[in-house]
């Protein structure tokens, strides 16, 4: 079954949502309706967030009850509906017909089972997801984590989880001169094309750990490895990581840069050569690993975060560390500092991934794909990258000894 009106609900629209929704107008036209439930945040408006142009297909309910008229009634005609972060009285007559459902998840346990055992937000959770699971209802896993989180929790999706995430501009390079960009860059900025320039941007909160990047460079500098670290953000964490720098005498290969806008910080990471992710698991999908990859950068990444198991393959598009600890984190960056030739090795096989299979086009005619394959009674026929089947996958599913 071909698929003509496809709306997605979600609570704002903003430019990790962009790329992806451009591509289904692409493909469906007026059949695509992006809905925005409430104005974006005063802080991420502070970002950058939301200063984008608004597309034709963005609907916004809290404008005008003719909009809110609108949304319900899409709500219910659409062949397929996704639900983000979006209030769940769009979707109640919805499932009263059993119409399929796409539900776009980040994993439900990354604070552990804690607010589980809170009566209001159990039977909350009772009402969303166990009272449907017989339902034409299925998960967009934004989250390699996602699944097994819905399996401990009453088995609420059994075989319905799909590999998804977010998808944020895609950019497009020349693998060979996005190499060259970067010596050019070390070249002009340091005085040496060969230095590694090494990189951490986002929000200095403490579940990012931007301090385990200071710890981890500070022993490899005491080993006698050169190189330049460059941190962009700004946040709670941001002075006492700056003291930290200036109390391992890091300042003279220091640079700190308050935000960005994303298509600056986009630039900043085509221009270095190592990204650096230390987000624990209150991470829920980490999008800036989707973007290092797509800048060609050698990423060393956190374990934690829901984007890492599929999209970092370890020594082969990146490396992975374990997640809080400051000797993996080490020991994986002192393999790039090491053998210098496995950064760009690295770069571009992970720009080659997210050019061929983790990349907005493709998700976008996936969810299609998939749609069609469920309408039809069978289950996905994607084998890897996105809407192919999500594995149920622990916390402690790497080690690094």
């Amino acid at each position: 079954m071909d698929i003509k009106t496809l709306t997605f609900f979600s609570n704002y629209f903003n430019h990790h949502q962009k790329a992806l929704c451009d591509e289904w107008q692409a493909f469906l036209g007026e059949g695509f309706t992006f809905v925005e439930t409430e104005p974006v945040e005063e802080f991420r408006s502070k970002m950058g967030w939301g200063k984008e142009k608004i597309p034709s297909y963005v609907l916004r309910t809290y404008e005008s009850a003719e909009n809110e008229k609108k949304a319900q009634e899409l709500a219910l005609s659409s062949d397929l509906v996704i639900m983000g972060t979006a209030p769940e009285k769009y979707i109640e007559e919805r499932l009263k017909r059993d119409r399929i459902i796409f539900r776009y998840s980040e994993r439900p346990l990354k604070e552990g089972f804690i607010k589980f055992f809170i009566p209001r937000l159990t039977k909350k959770y009772l009402h969303l997801h166990v009272r449907n699971r017989d339902k034409r209802i299925y998960i967009l896993a934004a989250s390699a984590y996602t699944a097994s989180d819905y399996k401990k929790m009453f088995n609420s999706y059994p075989g319905k989880c799909y590999k998804f995430g977010y998808f944020p501009k895609h950019m497009t390079y020349d693998p060979k001169k996005l190499m060259e960009r970067k010596r050019e860059y070390a070249k002009k900025t340091f005085g040496d094309e060969d230095i590694p320039t090494i990189l951490w941007a986002g929000r200095m909160l403490r579940l990012k750990r931007p301090d385990l990047c200071v710890k981890a460079l500070h022993a490899l500098r005491k080993k006698g490895y050169d190189f330049r670290l460059t941190m962009v953000g700004e946040g709670p964490r941001r002075a006492g990581t700056e003291a930290l720098v200036k109390k391992y005498g890091m300042e003279d290969i220091t640079r700190f840069y308050d935000f960005k806008s994303p298509d600056e910080a986009l630039s900043i990471m085509a221009d270095h050569r190592i990204y650096l992710m230390t987000s624990n698991f209150l991470e829920g999908w980490g999008s800036v690993i989707y973007e290092a990859l797509n800048a060609g950068c050698a990423a060393v990444v956190s374990h934690a975060p829901g984007a890492a198991p599929w999209l970092v393959r370890h020594e082969k598009t990146g490396l992975l560390y374990e997640s809080g600890s400051v000797k993996s984190l080490e020991r994986q960056i002192e393999k790039l500092l090491k053998d210098k030739d496995r950064i760009p090795e690295y770069g571009k096989n992970a720009y080659e991934q997210m050019a061929e299979l983790w990349n907005p086009k493709t998700a976008s005619k996936n969810v299609l794909t998939l749609y069609s394959d469920l309408t039809n009674g069978k289950d996905t026929s994607i084998k890897e990258g996105p809407c192919s089947i999500a594995e149920e996958l622990g916390n402690d599913w790497y080690r690094d000894r």
